[in-house]
């Protein structure tokens, strides 16, 4: 199988390296036809974005405006902060060039002079790497104002990358566009849509990296040929970052649509120790778990995992095995989640607060069956009462795991539980008759 976004060729990050097997060709026969036409060939291909939600990439192109009176933007989505999710990292070591020329071709497609790639603040040496690369296209005439010179067109484009400071918020489109310009990175309120009103009030589309970086190969071969590979409704290679007891964890690309039990025991060579699996989280941590005995047959593609009861999210499969503690799991996720809420909304303030506290109540051996039940109640009252998705990538974790692995929970709690209340006046502290109501 032909791989788009990570073939096996040594030194592909290196210009001449690429430029050697068609790099940059696919930017010179796109700036030949309408920009429109491009737009057309990426919503027939199929190509949907990688970074989670799954939309027609070439549908959300033909939102940006033709002709308005401000200068459209483009924003590359590479804050890869999610746990489980590692796959973007791989582009910017291993083929930063591919990454840029699609990014150019979108540029080229809706009108953009500028473009801004958006990159994890945690990843320091990434950030580097893909700065080289830019630096060797701006010298090479392939970026900048000298693509006149070199593609012979009236069309150029500029790439800016952008660290973000290390805050998960920002992987939300709104929220990044807020941190590239200056601003407390809350999520704004929708609509009005980026493409309406994106950076600086004016149209903006935002990308993923693995999504751009199929570009190139879409205008070279065409269409029909990227729509050919996978599912119909999902076409494409997928990069699945593949972690937690398996014996060969990584980044593997195949196509979609392939079995997530070949992906853990034919790619990644199977579980540790050959123990049994009890919980598969198929899209990164904010997706809804599978249990190990219901994995037969399922696809990794968006409409398959959503028949499942999950999501393909960013494509981050974490494997675990039987002895992995749930309690402890779902714990250490909402103390992520807790951690990384921006604030702005109540529900996710508070609530990721009040999960983090029963589970580690529950951990403690201090929880009853009404804890359980309040951490379905608090996560149902976070999911769909916030300005973004941070809410149910919180909420999601917990409401699922439990519904779907109660009996872990049940087996950690007691029917009642007695717990000791620090407050209480010191003259009560030690007895246990009731205070007498106070009447008038």
């Amino acid at each position: 199988m032909e791989k788009i976004v990570l073939p096996e060729i040594p030194n592909l990050h290196k210009l001449e390296v690429y430029k050697s097997n068609g790099g940059y060709e696919s930017i010179a026969l796109a700036l030949t036809q309408n920009p429109d036409d491009i737009i057309d060939q990426v919503k027939r291909s199929g190509l949907r974005g990688r970074g989670g939600a799954s939309f027609s990439a070439g549908l959300k192109w033909s939102f940006m405006p033709k002709n308005g009176d401000k200068p459209n933007y483009l924003c590359i989505n590479g804050d890869e902060s999610e746990p489980g999710s590692f796959k973007d990292r791989q582009i910017f070591e291993l083929n930063p060039h591919q990454l840029i020329e699609g990014i150019l071709i979108a540029c080229y497609a809706i009108r953009v002079k500028t473009a801004f790639l958006y990159i994890r603040g945690e990843y320091h040496k990434w950030v580097k790497l893909m700065q080289a690369a830019v630096d060797d296209a701006y010298a090479a005439g392939l970026i900048g104002e000298r693509m006149k010179e070199t593609f012979g067109k009236d069309f150029y484009c500029d790439i800016v990358i952008h660290k973000g400071a290390g805050a998960y918020i920002c992987g939300e489109e709104s929220s990044l566009m807020n941190s590239i310009e200056g601003k407390r990175p809350y999520p704004r309120v929708k609509p009005p849509f980026p493409a309406q009103n994106g950076l600086w009030g004016c149209p903006t589309t935002i990308n993923n990296v693995e999504t751009l970086t199929n570009v190139p190969l879409i205008i070279k071969k065409g269409w029909q040929w990227f729509s050919a590979i996978g599912e119909p409704k999902h076409p494409g290679t997928l990069l699945f970052g593949v972690s937690g007891h398996v014996n060969k964890p990584g980044v593997y690309e195949l196509p979609s649509g392939t079995l997530l039990t070949d992906i853990i025991y034919k790619y990644a060579g199977g579980v540790i120790g050959d123990k049994k699996i009890k919980c598969v989280i198929p899209g990164g941590s904010s997706m809804p778990p599978l249990r190990g005995d219901q994995l037969e047959g399922i696809k990794m593609d968006a409409e398959s995992l959503r028949a499942a009861g999950s999501a393909i999210g960013t494509g981050g499969i974490i494997v675990m095995d039987e002895d992995t503690d749930l309690v402890q799991v779902l714990a250490r996720l909402t103390k992520f989640y807790y951690h990384e809420s921006c604030g702005q909304c109540t529900p996710c303030r508070e609530g990721t607060g009040w999960m983090l506290k029963l589970l580690n109540r529950i951990l403690r051996g201090e929880g009853s069956r009404k804890d359980v039940e309040l951490l379905v109640s608090v996560a149902k009252n976070i999911e769909g009462n916030t300005v973004c998705a941070l809410g149910e990538a919180a909420a999601w974790p917990v409401k699922f795991t439990i519904e779907r692995f109660r009996d872990e929970f049940e087996a950690r709690v007691k029917e009642h539980a007695e717990i000791a209340v620090a407050e209480k006046v010191h003259s009560m502290r030690k007895t246990e008759m009731p205070v007498a109501p106070i009447t008038l």
